[in-house]
């Protein structure tokens, strides 16, 4: 069995971004399932980005067996009124039975323009709620690392969570693993020209790693220019076993001891 512990089922079956999912969208999902299952892709993590995709996430994870749900506001959907939506991220807390980790949440200096303080106070906010509820974070970063690293280092003996879509240094990844972080591999590792990704891989712990899409985008590397889907897992675990010298199945069986660890499911 494999666990995705990053997708956006709701982007994968809606057109626009932001909107309550619709009754017609839920065989959708449940193809998205049934074919990640057909894969041995058994259980999924929906990553939520916004106050209407939180809600989302909830809702996928009460109708759909072995789908669990993260709650937060993703940097680049940090708006004015942020507070008044983290005051609503902090009552769906409530759904716990559901809800397994506090992100999307991070620093995104990229996407211009971007308010960088606001960022910020948004994320040490995400860190308190994960840290009163006991709950993982699901870190975005993006051209951003280095304050991301200034602000964790605060944290660095309480929070824990993955550090998603990896794309930093080999050193970057060990100081995130002594921080009591894992860390997030996805399709990314399949892409030709990126030996950078598969020398950290190699040189890390698989017992720090775990699997993630980020369907629907960043397929791997069979599938560029299509939408990205949980199923496609087995294919970033079969390269992480290429990259460790391992078979298959060992990748199977760590990464999905420790997304179980990390997420409690």
């Amino acid at each position: 069995m494999f666990v995705d512990t990053h997708c956006h089922l709701p982007m994968m079956v809606k057109k626009e971004f932001d909107t309550k999912l619709q009754k017609n969208h839920f065989p959708l999902i449940q193809k998205i399932l049934d074919d990640a299952k057909q894969n041995n892709v058994e259980r999924i993590i929906t990553i939520a980005t916004s106050i209407p995709e939180s809600h989302n996430a909830i809702t996928i994870a009460k109708q759909f067996e072995n789908v669990y749900a993260t709650i937060g506001i993703h940097p680049c959907d940090c708006k004015e009124l942020w507070r008044q939506d983290f005051e609503e991220i902090t009552k769906l807390i409530k759904c716990k039975n559901t809800i397994v980790g506090i992100g999307e949440t991070g620093l995104d200096f990229y996407h211009k323009p971007f308010f960088k303080q606001r960022q910020i106070d948004a994320f040490k906010f995400h860190i308190e709620l994960a840290l009163e509820n006991n709950l993982p974070l699901i870190i975005h970063i993006r051209e951003s690392v280095d304050e991301v690293l200034k602000i964790l280092e605060q944290y660095k003996n309480q929070a824990h969570g993955v550090a998603h879509c990896f794309s930093q240094s080999l050193d970057i990844a060990k100081l995130f693993i002594d921080w009591n972080f894992f860390i997030g591999i996805g399709g990314p590792i399949t892409y030709p020209k990126n030996f950078t990704l598969r020398n950290i891989v190699k040189n890390i712990s698989l017992e720090k790693i775990v699997l993630e899409t980020d369907a629907p985008f960043l397929p791997p590397q069979p599938y560029r220019g299509q939408q990205n889907h949980p199923k496609y897992i087995p294919l970033i675990a079969q390269e992480i076993a290429n990259v460790k010298e391992v078979v298959l199945e060992v990748v199977e069986e760590v990464t999905t001891k420790n997304a179980c660890k990390l997420f409690g499911i």
